[in-house]
């Protein structure tokens, strides 16, 4: 499945790898659309040719991917997933890249602080369920469901569930009783 995205006025390319559950994204087309790049291919060459010097090797987070280009043929492209796009926009040393390394700066700093003091990753969880207009009773429910599903995993852990398909089929009995409690419509 391939599909356009925009980001501002620009397009850019993506493929949905099945395998690997996950989009990915034409590399070219975000370096064109963080650069104003009038060759954003070329751009992208010597981005790899740079980090190269400096004992990156952009390509490694990359994968030949077919994508249909503007004459409608699909060609080769190279295509990164979220994580790798991330890495790669690090290295365009661009303004309208700015705002996209300062958030991912922010994010580390956020994560590395969640570390220290777990807390504040439950305080984010909460804060974002609120800014998405949930009440905080469903956000309770849901902190909560959360925990006792945690707990419930790792007592099935250590008995020994191991396998995909032995959760798949615990997992209904979890919820078994919600259901039984349920009005009938």
């Amino acid at each position: 499945m391939s599909r356009i995205k925009l980001f501002e006025s620009a397009q850019i390319r993506s493929i949905w790898l099945e395998d690997k559950q996950q989009w990915f994204f034409s590399v070219v087309d975000v370096v064109g659309a963080l650069t104003d790049s009038a060759k954003p291919r070329d751009y992208w060459y010597r981005i790899k040719q740079r980090e190269k010097i400096s004992g990156i090797e952009l390509s490694t987070i990359c994968r030949q991917l077919k994508l249909p280009s503007p004459d409608g043929k699909e060609r080769e492209t190279d295509c990164a997933n979220t994580e790798g796009l991330l890495r790669i926009i690090q290295s365009i040393p661009s303004p309208k890249a700015e705002p996209f390394k300062r958030w991912l700066a922010q994010v580390g700093y956020e994560r590395l602080q969640e570390i220290e003091n777990p807390e504040l990753a439950a305080q984010r969880m909460r804060a974002i369920y609120q800014s998405k207009g949930y009440s905080p009773e469903w956000i309770e429910k849901r902190v909560r469901g959360i925990a006792i599903r945690d707990e419930l995993t790792g007592e099935w852990q250590k008995r020994g569930v191991k396998e995909q398909l032995e959760y798949a089929i615990l997992a209904p009995l979890m919820f078994a009783p919600v259901y039984a409690q349920q009005p009938a419509r």
